[in-house]
């Protein structure tokens, strides 16, 4: 039987339907805002997976091009890899849920959102994400739900719950916050250089407004939900825990101490390979691995709750030593180094003609992207050997986040013509190469002399939760105080304001006095940053890299675009091939013409100048013989416009035949007499010939007259005179 649930959210009906779709699932809704639609299913393994200790969670976000009445651009016209745009989404799933899935419970758990209708009014991430917890809330899975997520923008100086897709074209910015009935569970924005007082404002409204739809889930809850699967608590073999604290004794506490993550990983391995070899007769090895991570992670955090220090002794707002370079690549458009402590990023720009654009095929507004922003992390830069395939997902949301960050202080289109791209290539990681990425970008985009209306920088604050409500808030967090932290919080922005956030945390939900003091922290560190990296490069470079093209713009006639391009862009390859440059051409007429070399510039431009130019009566052209007639002669004076010069007109004096005067491939200068209604142009090259004889002091003579008139000339001296020059 099917049951529809529904609530009114910012004006438009939201609806989950139960019971119509997927009955063999754990659990499915199909949820409707507006006219997107969006069926999510929860299914689990029927045994748990054996030797792990986190949750086997997997989403995924089907976005099938039908649900906007689209076909797939690929070759094979179906969808393939998924789009980045749903690579986020899923990663913004998963990191709302996985929180408040049990720790121990180890059967697979696999959420599939399919996105079966879009209006592109209502974005179905929210859809996704509110489905994903009612699918979990009606199922058997362990699920400490449920929680729900709403959009948050910044419209006419208004905060604004769900504005529409084509609202947030004019939003200071576009928040998502995701929470349960008591607290915050996950935060992700990006924005155009808002306060912190602002975005916090926004989260506390996006934490009222997701209420009513925790509600509704609860309705759903309990008239479907299914009794939830017991969880085995994981027990240590009686005595394991004691034996293994004598082993260390102080040797853990000793290893924490250690400055350098190499060597602190070392230090790890050794004690914990002598652990293993002293306990291996009496336990078996994931008994004696399980208890030896149960004991450094509450030495971890026991030692930072004690001292409120970081690991390595920083107090808990200090950042590591921060070093900036730029320019180190000879032949690139633009890089930046920026290293905090062991994490190092270095970043390279590439510039590139408006065609050089991303095209999308997804479900969303743009069909195109004009910036780019790529993140690699390699196995080397953690000193390991994996094998390096496809981009992976944590690539992907990482370089999200960092064009996320950078892309509101970009100059516009119209200001600087480009499509640009960035890499970050991670060469060494202990913690927020994220956010170390965005410090490098901004660097490359100023050696590459990008117009940036600010510098961006970016911080990682973590968070440690101890009894009693005590906690530790932390700036420039490392890798194992994320591992074993509870917070990993990711802040970037100018000097005027923030421009990304994204928020992870592995508590059941973080509250709003935490965040604002995370926020606090991240400005000051931010600030210190932003300092550093100005001795490095105080201003974007006033001149681009030699190796970048330089782009011209022009603008033609609308109609005179076809003639550009040519039948099937014959006109348009050709100048390219000619010239090799680049040409874009909008529907508005603007022409962009983009070469490293301004002599091959100008030519194109010049090209395409006479391609567009109105042939007006009186002016003057050079132009190429084409074809001769017996009563004259076709002259191409612009690409493709020709036009008679009667025989009548060809000379000032009497032509006998075209061809004592002109030949077919012949350059000439003529003068526009006339263009009839129909459009014909009548030429003259007489009309030259005597405008240039009624110059002072002007003598024309004509190589193709006949040779009696040109000795109608006699020189004024006698023989003998002309024999006395000779001989002197």
């Amino acid at each position: 039987m099917s049951d529809v649930f529904e609530r009114s959210v910012a004006g438009r009906t939201l609806s989950i339907q139960v019971g119509k779709f997927a009955q063999q699932a754990n659990g499915a809704v199909a949820v409707q805002y507006g006219n997107t639609v969006v069926l999510v299913t929860a299914c689990t393994s029927s045994e748990p997976r054996e030797g792990i200790d986190f949750v086997p969670l997997t989403v995924d976000y089907e976005e099938r091009l039908y649900a906007a009445g689209k076909i797939p651009g690929s070759f094979i016209r179906r969808e393939g890899r998924p789009t980045e745009e749903a690579v986020i989404t899923d990663r913004l799933i998963d990191r709302s849920l996985r929180p408040l899935l049990s720790k121990e419970f180890h059967n697979d758990v696999q959420v599939v959102a399919t996105v079966l209708s879009v209006d592109q009014e209502n974005d179905p991430d929210i859809c996704a994400l509110i489905g994903a917890s009612a699918a979990l809330t009606l199922s058997d899975i362990p699920f400490f739900g449920p929680i729900s997520a709403i959009h948050i923008g910044y419209i006419d100086d208004a905060l604004v719950v769900n504005p529409t897709l084509p609202q947030m074209d004019d939003s200071l910015f576009d928040l998502i916050v995701a929470s349960s009935k008591e607290n915050i569970v996950m935060v992700e924005a990006g924005a155009k250089e808002v306060s912190e007082e602002i975005l916090l404002e926004a989260i506390k409204l996006g934490h009222e407004a997701n209420q009513e739809l925790i509600k509704l889930q609860k309705e759903l809850q309990r008239t479907y939900s299914k009794a939830k699967v017991e969880v085995e608590h994981k027990e240590l073999a009686p005595g394991l825990s004691s034996q293994i604290a004598s082993i260390l004794g102080e040797k853990l506490s000793q290893v924490l101490e250690e400055p350098g993550k190499l060597q602190r990983d070392k230090a790890l391995t050794s004690i914990k390979e002598e652990t293993r070899n002293k306990l291996v007769d009496s336990f078996s090895e994931d008994e004696i691995n399980f208890a030896f991570e149960a004991q450094l992670r509450a030495a971890v955090r026991e030692k930072i709750l004690q001292t409120r220090r970081h690991l390595d002794g920083r107090q808990a707002k200090e950042i590591r030593p921060i070093s900036c370079e730029v320019g180190i690549l000879p032949r690139t458009h633009g890089s930046g180094l920026f290293a905090r402590g062991e994490t190092q990023v270095l970043t390279i720009t590439t510039l590139g003609s408006t065609n050089r654009e991303q095209l999308l095929d997804g479900l969303g507004l743009d069909e195109t992207k004009r910036f780019m922003h790529h993140y690699n992390f390699p196995p080397f830069s953690t000193g390991e050997v994996k094998r390096i395939g496809t981009t992976g997902r944590r690539e992907i949301g990482h370089g999200a986040l960092v064009e996320r960050a950078i892309a509101p202080v970009l100059p516009s289109e119209d200001d600087f013509p480009y499509t640009l791209r960035l890499v970050s290539e991670v060469v060494s990681s202990q913690g927020s190469t994220s956010m170390a990425s965005a410090c490098a970008a901004t660097l490359s985009l100023m050696d590459a002399g990008v117009p940036i209306k600010a510098p961006v920088a970016g911080i990682a604050m973590g968070l440690l939760t101890g009894k009693d409500e005590g906690y530790v808030v932390l700036t420039d967090i490392v890798g194992m105080e994320d591992a074993y932290g509870d917070m990993d919080f990711k802040v970037a922005g100018t000097t005027r304001g923030l421009t990304a956030l994204q928020l992870d945390i592995k508590l059941q939900g973080i509250n709003y006095g935490i965040l604002a003091e995370a926020l606090s922290q991240a400005r000051e560190a931010r600030l210190e940053i932003l300092g550093k990296m100005s001795l490095a490069i105080s201003a974007t470079r006033s001149e681009l890299s030699p190796y970048a093209p330089r782009m011209y713009e022009m603008t033609i006639d609308q109609s005179k675009i076809g003639s550009v391009i040519g039948p099937g862009g014959r006109v348009i390859r050709s100048i390219i091939e000619e010239t090799k440059t680049t040409i874009d051409i909008k529907n508005d007429g603007k022409v962009i013409v983009g070469s490293p070399n301004e002599e091959a510039a100008q030519k194109a431009i010049k090209i395409i100048q006479d391609l567009t130019r109105e042939v007006a009566q009186g002016e003057i052209y050079t132009g190429k013989v084409t074809r001769l007639f017996n009563f004259g002669a076709m002259v191409e004076i612009l690409p493709g416009k020709e036009g008679l010069v009667h025989i009548s007109e060809l000379a000032n004096y009497h032509v006998p035949q075209v061809e004592d005067v002109v030949k077919v491939g012949d350059e000439v200068m003529v003068k526009v007499i006339g263009i009839d209604n129909s459009g014909r142009i009548n030429l003259s090259r007489k009309a030259i010939l005597e405008g240039l004889s009624n110059l002072p002091g002007a003598k024309v003579s004509n190589a193709s007259a006949p040779k009696d008139r040109q000795r109608k000339f006699v020189h004024p001296r006698g023989r003998d005179e002309q024999h006395g020059n000779r001989s002197r």
